[in-house]
């Protein structure tokens, strides 16, 4: 299960000609120059805003995997987690593309079945949807009530947020009341491809249909003893929803160390709904998610295109490229490269 390590360049490559792009639309001088203006002290605030959304994540996945009866410490949670943020941020389509290589590393530090391990990201990451979109909502209804900013970019914002909130409860329950099913058309579809990598790969033995399928039916019955688990469920999202509120902070931050005063209401829009960008074939998003969130804070805090990039540059530097860089660490020692 290597890195793709030529989709990763070509993600990469991509990402870059993308954040190329937008420096010379806001103006390359302009934004280095308001990159000067930042104060030290509030880019120091930034980043502990991104270590508390990191903690706060890391314990929502060490929550999930209690329940599964995986059980890590706080600092391996924080260090494995910061090892899933790199594989989510070097593959291309962010977590769709990372997850497989994430749920490797867990197995390997919580010393637990692969399965079991891929369904505690997954259903980590299911669950951070929810908080997202309770959060994007809030913002949205706030500037509907002032109307200070009927602008497309909000109504796009506001398109996607319910958009979101109304297909993620209808695609759970459609999952949920056909899991069955699911279960059997993704045991049929995944046997064939499991062994005929079995029968290319040096040392293994292509598996049989029904270890497959036992090893599909543990990844489901996983996923449903943690969405029968009110407790952690509700630990879950509540330390989901403190990340956010984290990464929105961070955001915030961004903007007043270079002197702007944004509304609350701008960033809890905008980060919700930037992230959904990470879903394009880039990097964990980089490059279309820098691009949404200058197009959501130019309307929505009422600040020019380069300081609007400036603060995402700031922001991005400790969302992104942090726990990218100790994340990568976490990942050689965990050793992705047999991943």
């Amino acid at each position: 299960m290597a890195l793709d390590v030529r989709a990763t360049v070509a993600g990469f490559l991509g990402a870059v000609v993308v954040l190329g792009l937008l420096a010379v639309v806001v103006g390359v001088g302009e934004l280095l120059s308001t990159l000067s203006m930042a104060r030290p002290s509030l880019v120091g605030a930034v980043l502990l805003a991104a270590s508390l959304w990191l903690f706060a994540w890391a314990l929502a996945l060490r929550t999930v995997l209690d329940a599964l009866g995986a059980h890590i410490s706080v600092l391996q949670s924080v260090a494995v987690y910061a090892g899933v943020l790199f594989s989510n941020n070097v593959t291309p389509f962010g977590q769709a593309g990372g997850e497989p290589v994430s749920a490797l590393l867990i197995s390997e530090a919580a010393e637990t079945e692969y399965e079991t391990a891929l369904a505690s990201i997954a259903s980590a990451d299911a669950l951070n949807f929810v908080p997202s979109t309770a959060l994007s909502l809030v913002g949205v209804a706030y500037f509907s009530v002032v109307a200070t900013a009927g602008t497309e970019a909000l109504q796009w914002a506001a398109a996607a947020a319910l958009g979101l909130a109304v297909a993620l409860p209808v695609v759970g329950f459609l999952g949920w009341r056909n899991r069955g099913r699911l279960e059997a058309a993704i045991g049929r579809a995944v046997t064939p491809i499991a062994r005929a990598v079995g029968r290319h790969a040096p040392r293994v033995d292509p598996p049989e249909r029904t270890a497959v399928e036992h090893r599909v039916g543990g990844f489901f019955e996983s996923i449903e003893a943690v969405a029968t688990d009110r407790s952690t469920l509700l630990a879950a999202l509540g330390l989901s929803s403190l990340g956010w509120l984290a990464q929105a902070s961070a955001l915030w931050l961004s903007l007043y160390a270079l002197g702007v005063t944004a509304p609350i209401a701008a960033v809890l829009v905008a980060v919700p709904v930037g992230a959904m960008a990470s879903v394009t074939p880039l990097p964990g998003g980089l490059g279309g998610i820098e691009a949404a969130l200058v197009a959501l804070l130019v309307p929505l805090a009422g600040v020019g295109g380069a300081t609007a990039a400036a603060a995402v540059v700031l922001h991005r530097g400790a969302i992104y490229w942090l726990p990218t860089l100790l994340g990568g660490g976490v990942a050689s020692a965990l050793g992705v490269g047999r991943v």
